[in-house]
């Protein structure tokens, strides 16, 4: 009558454990790192909300001029200009000229930004901004650390808002350019 395991059984066992180990822990992972860019992401959308505040207080005045005043808003922000760095679409692909930047700023708390305000505005829409919630460091890549807003005259709203949920979910995939993560995550969608 046998009484344990043999040494090739256990074996077995422990490489089993370790292959499953090792095919888990980076999914989770990846999604601990998604989460916390999530939630990071939240709260620059929220304190960007207060950048309007304080640009529509301003916006009355006689000779109120758009640019300027944004442009002093947000050096309060900054800490000091940083080499460009590449930053792709989640499908792997560069952005097209709206969705380029030249000038990234690292903010007071070592993420980056850039924006830029367009020369001849035909709608409301004054510009776009991208934020790197974790800064330099990688993926930068749309939808995953890198989220964005349009520019309005009286609010900043993230890219795609007004698209329909499936829209937005489609675009926050592999096969999109993640534009749209920037609206779906604030609206409780998932990351795959």
């Amino acid at each position: 009558m046998k009484k344990g395991f043999t040494l090739v059984e256990v074996s077995i066992l422990f490489v089993i454990f370790l292959i499953v180990a090792f095919l888990v822990i980076p999914l989770s992972l990846d999604d601990t790192i998604q989460a916390k860019n999530t939630s990071r992401w939240r709260r620059v959308q929220s304190d960007f909300s207060n950048v309007f505040y304080s640009i529509n207080t301003l916006k009355d005045a006689e000779d109120f001029d758009f640019e300027g005043t944004f442009n002093n808003v947000m050096s309060n922000e900054i800490k000091s200009d940083i080499e460009p760095y590449k930053i792709t679409f989640m499908n792997g692909t560069y952005p097209n000229v709206t969705y380029r930047f030249n000038d990234f700023k690292l903010t007071q708390g070592n993420s980056v930004l850039a924006y830029k305000l367009f020369d001849n505005t035909q709608s409301d829409l004054r510009g776009v901004f991208l934020y790197d919630v974790n800064g330099s460091v990688g993926p930068n890549v749309w939808g995953k650390d890198v989220f964005g807003f349009n520019i309005f005259s009286d609010r900043f709203e993230p890219f795609c808002k007004n698209d329909s949920v499936s829209v937005q979910k489609q675009d926050c995939s592999k096969a999109g350019t993640g534009l749209c993560c920037s609206n779906y995550y604030l609206i409780g969608g998932s990351f795959d």
